[in-house]
């Protein structure tokens, strides 16, 4: 299916576009990934898939335990979407994925040197029987099983899974933002702070408003993460939303430093965008349409379609070597970020810009054989390998935005049709 603006121009249009998300959910994305990647034996998700769907690893990345509860645990909530037996299901498998993170991904490791043992925190990686592997210096984990505790209580309303959604937001903030807590990742002869920890704070604190009420101390979280992303990483001068800044929001003129992430800061404009709908605050959608634009125009590449993974503030050469490969994750996030403009502004460049990404995505990542979408491909658009799962990618980014596109363009439809 190739998209253009015209197709969204009656509340029908949008409605069948709304179906034709909702299909590629359910009859391409789920699929895919179900049941094949319920483990019976042990509980929790097996992930990392080939093509084929053939198993490639067994350990288990614990942002992904998170990730696809979550998603399940959300999906369940939507009577639109599935039928009673499916939605039982998806149920069934994200409780499966709570449990074996409460059960075996919770650190209990003595604490190195200069580290703070800090309860509730989590392991980045495990075997497939829950032993650790791993524990990251930083702590997503912890956001991704919140999110995920969050969804259940609103599923179920047991008390519980809300009291666990709590404590793991406050261990996730209180590690990333706890000077001392964990060893600092640059040295302080060149002292960097990063976006990365503000947006993630920002959803998980809507998230856990949205399935377990508002509290004092999330909301006053969300809004000074709001307030140091306008202030440190969203610069008007540059017209760019810099990833890595120093404490005061100084731009460091050496590589990490000057290295943008345009996918990262495009998700991170939904997410203004998202909280603007909350408060009903134009300057702030105003701001996540700003960041949309600088990084689409910094990000999109002009020649072969696609955006790149890492740019230059000042247009140097970029660092990594796979600076220039296209990564399937900014591509859904932006899916979900022009659609979601689009609709908040009604300005005709934000639905050009979800057709053009969604034609050259779809005809790029997807696979008409097996399913889903490939996770890496290079500059031209060719995959650079057949890795449907691993560490990071699992069932999460892509089927966030084929749930949410569906979501938005069927309120569209609905609201059009009221007025």
């Amino acid at each position: 299916m190739t998209l253009s603006p015209q197709d969204f121009g009656t509340a029908a249009a949008r409605r069948n576009l709304a179906g034709h998300y909702r299909e590629l959910l359910l009859q391409d994305c789920l699929p895919f990934w179900f049941p094949r990647c319920i483990d019976h034996e042990f509980g929790g998700f097996l992930h990392c898939f080939d093509r084929d769907g053939t198993l490639v690893d067994t350990d288990k990345s614990v942002w992904a335990q998170g990730r696809m509860s979550w998603m399940l645990l959300t999906l369940s909530q939507e009577t639109e979407l599935g039928s009673e037996q499916q939605r039982a299901d998806w149920m069934n498998w994200g409780e499966s994925g709570l449990r074996f993170l409460q059960q075996h991904c919770v650190s209990r490791q003595e604490p190195g040197p200069g580290e703070v043992q800090v309860s509730d925190q989590l392991y980045f990686q495990v075997t497939r029987d829950g032993r650790p592997l791993r524990k990251r210096r930083y702590v997503y984990s912890e956001s991704f099983a919140a999110i995920a505790a969050a969804a259940h209580y609103a599923a179920t309303g047991t008390a519980s899974s809300a009291e666990l959604a709590e404590r793991w937001f406050k261990t996730f903030v209180h590690v990333n933002f706890t000077p001392g807590i964990s060893p600092a990742k640059c040295s302080p002869a060149r002292p960097l702070t990063g976006l990365a920890s503000r947006m993630i704070t920002l959803v998980t604190a809507q998230e856990l408003r949205r399935c377990i009420g508002d509290s004092a101390e999330r909301s006053g979280w969300l809004q000074r993460c709001i307030d140091e992303m306008l202030k440190l990483f969203i610069r008007p001068d540059l017209q760019c939303v810099m990833e890595n800044v120093a404490p005061d929001g100084g731009i460091v003129d050496h590589f990490d430093g000057r290295t943008l992430n345009p996918g990262h800061a495009i998700e991170g404009a939904w997410f203004l965008m998202q909280e603007s709908q909350q408060r009903g605050d134009v300057t702030l959608l105003e701001t996540g349409c700003r960041m949309l634009d600088w990084m689409w125009e910094r990000g999109w590449d002009q020649e072969f379609g696609g955006l790149y993974s890492f740019r230059d503030v000042y247009n140097k050469p970029v660092q990594e070597y796979w600076q220039e490969m296209k990564f399937w994750w900014p591509h859904d996030e932006a899916l979900i970020a022009t659609l979601m403009a689009w609709r908040l502004t009604s300005e005709p460049r934000y639905l050009e810009w979800h057709c053009q990404l969604f034609n050259w995505a779809f005809e790029h990542f997807s696979d008409p054989d097996h399913g889903e979408w490939f996770g890496y491909l290079h500059r031209d658009g060719s995959r650079s390998g057949t890795l449907k799962g691993n560490l990071w990618k699992s069932f999460f980014h892509h089927p966030r935005a084929l749930w949410m596109c569906w979501k938005i363009l069927s309120d569209s439809a609905s609201e059009d049709q009221a007025g």
